[in-house]
């Protein structure tokens, strides 16, 4: 089985272009201790060679490519001619992805915190708008003698504008049609992305077939997959991973973790 390897970081050198793919340097720390007895190690440098189609999916280019950070997942090789290979591990790339700045997150977080006070403070706006008016019905009923009849028809508009404030105030929610209860999203399957350590292992083949039995059988997988929302890793669901992969479905229901 061969070895795979997962790299995270930006590149160290300029964008190399052969053929039908491309290559460029990049490096990671060492472990910050070795064993006893053992040299601690610095930096291992990397040249990793992906597939044009694949590198133009992502939308980097020669001057971003040196200042988006991105994770590779793929695995080493060591038939690559040492010119073409200036790093001390050739990585063969399987699959790329550029991950979220720092400065988006925080833009986004900001973002969010504001939308909620402008909804609450909608209503107070129309409470304010809406007092006046009461004010001088008010004082017109005691300014004049009301007839019983007119008492009724203002008592019966009331009635009828207090349900109209109540509808305004439930939220909409969003609908998951024939989807796993605790479904978040429908994400597509090529876009999330499997750790090395669920890689390394293999679900019990019995327990796999019966969820490939249940999706036949209903169109759909038995529970959500647990993906973390920014960076679209795979948490939890490895089994429905595979499933999914088995039956060849091009969109899958997810549950979001958020990072901490």
């Amino acid at each position: 089985m061969p070895h795979k390897i997962t790299l995270t970081g930006s590149a160290t050198g300029p964008l190399r272009e052969y053929d039908r793919y491309v290559a460029f340097d990049m490096r990671e720390k060492g472990s910050p201790s070795a064993p006893k007895g053992l040299k601690k190690s610095t930096f291992i440098s990397y040249t990793v060679f992906v597939a044009k189609k694949a590198f133009n999916k992502t939308g980097l280019t020669k001057k971003s490519i040196m200042h988006e950070k991105f994770l590779i997942q793929g695995e080493p090789t060591l038939d690559i001619p040492i010119d073409e290979c200036p790093g001390e591990v050739g990585v063969i790339c399987f699959q790329i992805t550029v991950l979220p700045n720092k400065n988006d997150k925080e833009k986004n977080q900001s973002e969010e915190k504001k939308e909620p006070k402008q909804e609450a403070s909608a209503p107070s706006q129309e409470q304010k708008n809406t007092d006046p008016t009461k004010q001088g019905e008010e004082q017109t009923a005691v300014a004049q003698p009301v007839a019983i009849e007119q008492k009724k028809e203002v008592v019966q508009t009331e009635v009828k504008e207090e349900p109209v404030q109540e509808t305004k105030a439930v939220p909409e929610k969003k609908s998951m049609p024939n989807q796993p209860k605790g479904t978040q999203d429908l994400l597509n399957f090529e876009d999330i992305i499997v750790p090395e350590e669920f890689l390394k292992t293999r679900p019990n083949p019995e327990k796999t077939q019966k969820v490939i039995d249940f999706v036949k059988r209903t169109g759909r997988l038995d529970e959500p997959l647990t993906i973390e929302k920014d960076s679209r890793i795979l948490k939890d669901g490895y089994r429905r991973y595979i499933v999914a992969k088995t039956v060849k479905m091009d969109k899958v229901p997810v549950t979001y973790e958020y990072q901490k």
